[in-house]
């Protein structure tokens, strides 16, 4: 079997630990219920805290920033430019000398009239990189129509990729961490999962300076601002995906008169804290999960067995078990297959239907004691290369989750302690989730950011897509954006996988492209399925 290198929306789940510094959970699946279906997700209760809006006019110290002119040189064939933007470090107090530099690439409209402007698109994360998924995605995949008359525009958050990028580990060390077990079972291994925890976040503080506490959300939505005037928009017309949503969300919060045509696919909540965002998380990884093995149980040659999604479940914990005690080979002799690992190659194949073929071949080879496909899953989820270097997605996505919100769990009692309530929502999943919402505990950086509802009163009409078995970012959280924008309608996807737009067919691109190009919302209570 082969499995190419994948370019998920999503960034990497990351979403909310997406938010969980990228949900990488093993899970040992060995509670007495492992085969009981959870409850249905209901709706949380999140914070009145409102994000206040800034004031409209730009402050005198920033102006150089918003004044300044880019210098586009062709880059990734003839189609694109690239240029690159100054920003603050930090925007109460901008300093020339600590000026951040941000990479931009832009992909120019190729219609000869009816130019609308500029479409800003974000893949989430957060850590995607939006310059590459412009070049490798958006560019080649956006539908012409909308490429016409849109110049596609990704920059770089802070901290990600190409726009000072956040670095923590050595690719060694960053093998050892995404093998550490998740799901412990014994004092040692919390202790070394504390270990390793902490070993990451020392590495954050030592290599990544004074900019660890300037990446955050509120931040990157106020480069986007720069951004668009640069580019001569009057407003912000913007695409985003996943930890994309909160971005955009934000950016109309924080100028909803500069709020241009915002589309939110795969939302998160802002007004959840961090606690119940991952737990939510848990519950839409358990149900695209629920709808991976119904589809399985039907083939003859399911690799979980031919019963029923409950039993199929319990035969996942029972495999996460065998692979916790004794892990699999995978043809390299320095990189076996562990539980985490394990666990994160299945949750990878979760993203998107298409995936799930590879993932029964991967789960049938791993039957036989080969464990390579499922670490080649593992490794693309973690944007490993071949040769063993890693991006900085799971750098950046610790460092702006961290800042954005203060931590889920501080110590390895208070994740025990809840780990029943996340068992109860995936007895499979839930104890390894619970324990990966330790990521933030031990952050050198305090946080800046708190849970916030979004109304953006003042804005254009924002159009929020959701699906409804979406694994990272629940359709609950979807639902939830909607009704807090003052101005939000939801479009509904019913299906799998993780975000809609470009992936979810004709009844879901055409509602975005109306919206897109004439501005027309999709009749309140549009479903696509």
């Amino acid at each position: 079997m082969e499995i190419s290198r994948l370019f998920r929306t999503s960034g990497a789940l990351a979403a909310a630990a997406v938010l969980l510094a990228g949900c990488t959970s093993g899970s040992s699946g060995g509670t007495d219920d492992a085969g009981t279906p959870p409850p249905a997700m209901e709706r949380q209760q999140g914070t009145d805290k409102l994000l206040e809006p800034l004031p409209a006019a730009v402050p005198a110290n920033l102006k150089r920033y918003y004044e300044q002119k880019l210098d586009w040189d062709d880059c990734g064939g003839q189609d694109f430019q690239c240029a690159t933007l100054k920003a603050p470090m930090d925007y109460g107090n901008p300093r020339a000398e600590e000026d951040l530099e941000l990479s931009v690439v832009r992909k120019r409209a190729v219609g000869d009239s009816d130019r609308i402007g500029s479409l800003l698109v974000n893949p989430g994360g957060p850590g995607g990189s939006a310059v590459d998924y412009v070049q490798l995605a958006a560019g080649p995949s956006f539908p012409a129509q909308v490429q016409e008359r849109y110049d596609l525009v990704g920059m770089d958050p802070r901290g990600v990729s190409r726009s000072e990028p956040i670095e923590c580990l050595t690719d060694a060390q960053m093998d050892r961490h995404t093998r550490v077990d998740s799901t412990p079972d014994t004092e040692e291994e919390v202790a070394e999962l504390v270990r390793m925890k902490k070993t990451f976040a020392d590495g954050c503080r030592k290599r990544a300076g004074k900019l660890l506490g300037h990446v955050s959300t509120v931040e990157s939505a106020r480069d986007l601002d720069v951004l668009r005037a640069v580019l001569g928009d009057r407003k912000l017309h913007y695409v985003g995906f996943s930890y994309g949503t909160l971005l955009g969300a934000t950016y109309a919060g924080l100028y909803p008169s500069r709020a241009g045509r915002l589309v939110l696919d795969g939302a998160l909540d802002p007004s959840l804290d961090a606690e119940q965002l991952n737990r939510d998380q848990t519950a839409g990884f358990n149900t695209a999960f629920t709808a991976f093995a119904e589809d399985c149980v039907k083939r003859s040659d399911c690799p979980l067995g031919t019963k029923s999604a409950q039993d199929a479940g319990r035969q996942l914990g029972e495999f996460f078990e065998k692979v916790d005690r004794k892990p699999l080979s995978t043809g390299n002799a320095k990189r076996d297959l562990t539980e985490s690992l394990a666990t994160t190659g299945v949750i990878l194949a979760m993203y998107d239907e298409s995936m799930w073929g590879p993932l029964r071949d991967a789960l049938k080879e791993a039957e036989k004691g080969d464990g390579k496909s499922l670490l080649l899953l593992s490794d693309n989820y973690y944007e490993r290369e071949p040769g063993g270097s890693y991006s900085n997605m799971m750098y950046a996505n610790a460092a702006v989750n961290c800042l954005d919100q203060p931590a889920a769990f501080r110590t390895p009692e208070e994740a025990e302690k809840a780990v029943s309530s996340f068992e109860k929502v995936s007895p499979v999943f839930g104890r390894g989730f619970a324990y990966e919402a330790l990521a933030c505990a031990d952050w050198p950086t305090k946080p800046t950011g708190e849970p916030n509802r979004i109304e953006a009163e003042g804005a254009d009409p924002i159009l929020v897509v959701g699906t409804t078995r979406d694994p990272a970012t629940p359709y609950v959280w979807s639902e939830s954006l909607a009704e807090q924008l003052a101005s939000g309608r939801l479009l509904t996807y019913e299906g799998d996988g993780h975000t809609a737009y470009v992936r979810g067919g004709d009844c879901i691109n055409s509602a975005v492209n109306a919206y897109l190009l004439e501005g027309t919302m999709p009749e309140d209570g549009k479903r696509c399925g």
